[in-house]
């Protein structure tokens, strides 16, 4: 059963998507990912639906990959998560209201717009578990932000608050807390009073001139994916999680 996974609320144009696994940190498992491309698959092909707006219930946005799962699950449209290969008509807003963190960032990251509150933390802290960020953050960093501040984030697993993020490009709007998803909505309003055609061909531009880069950042990923997958230090990393203690990692 999916239909809990995701609430749908559509309204004046907007379909908002909350992610709702609050108890696992809105991590995604088979059942979340499936769920959320699904609501995706609805906002890109009902035409009553110009603007999606994703939002999270409870502290958390999304912590990414559920750490139970082998590896991100996938949808064929959607490719990790059902949303971050995904090529979309409609433009999809990140609602911010928790911390965003390795998947979660990157879900972040595949989003068109991004509205965050002053409590949100970015980051990609795969790299203190013995992994990588393998779904777009090794590669959207450094095009959203600039290089050394993306290696800063890869490199040391920290997180940067919502104010450094909108100092430097990466969030729209940044409001108090427990205003995002207003905000988001007010700037979906913004788009929907434009012409749906010219905003679809738009969309589609900007996301082709990024195919270039996307297509070299997937396979250097599967690369860097490689070179840890069978690495003890993985093992170690995703252990010491689960036992909530630094890793020991093997000098």
């Amino acid at each position: 059963m999916t239909e809990n996974l995701i609430e749908r609320h559509a309204a004046d144009g907007v379909l908002t998507l909350v992610l709702n696994r609050p108890g696992r940190r809105n991590a995604f498992d088979r059942a979340l990912t499936d769920a959320l491309s699904d609501a995706l698959d609805e906002l890109d092909d009902d035409p009553q639906h110009r603007v999606g707006v994703l939002a999270a219930n409870g502290p958390v946005f999304s912590a990414g990959t559920d750490l139970h799962e082998p590896a991100s699950p996938a949808t064929p449209r959607g490719g990790e998560y059902g949303v971050i290969r995904r090529s979309r008509r409609k433009p999809l807003i990140a609602a911010v209201e928790g911390p965003a963190l390795g998947g979660g960032f990157e879900i972040v990251l595949a989003c068109d717009l991004v509205v965050a509150d002053t409590r949100v933390g970015f980051g990609l802290p795969e790299v203190a578990r013995g992994v990588v960020a393998s779904c777009g953050g090794l590669f959207r960093t450094p095009d959203r932000l600039a290089p050394n501040l993306a290696a800063e984030l890869v490199l040391t697993g920290d997180a940067i608050s919502a104010e450094r993020a909108a100092a430097v490009g990466l969030v729209n709007l940044l409001c108090e807390p427990g205003g995002a998803r207003a905000a988001a909505y007010a700037l979906a309003a913004r788009i929907i009073k434009n012409s749906p055609n010219a905003v679809t061909a738009s969309l589609r531009a900007l996301a082709e001139a990024r195919w270039p880069a996307e297509g070299a950042g997937w396979p250097a990923t599967r690369a860097a994916v490689a070179a840890i997958e069978h690495h003890p230090e993985r093992a170690e990393g995703i252990a010491a999680f689960f036992e909530r203690r630094p890793p020991s990692w093997a000098v």
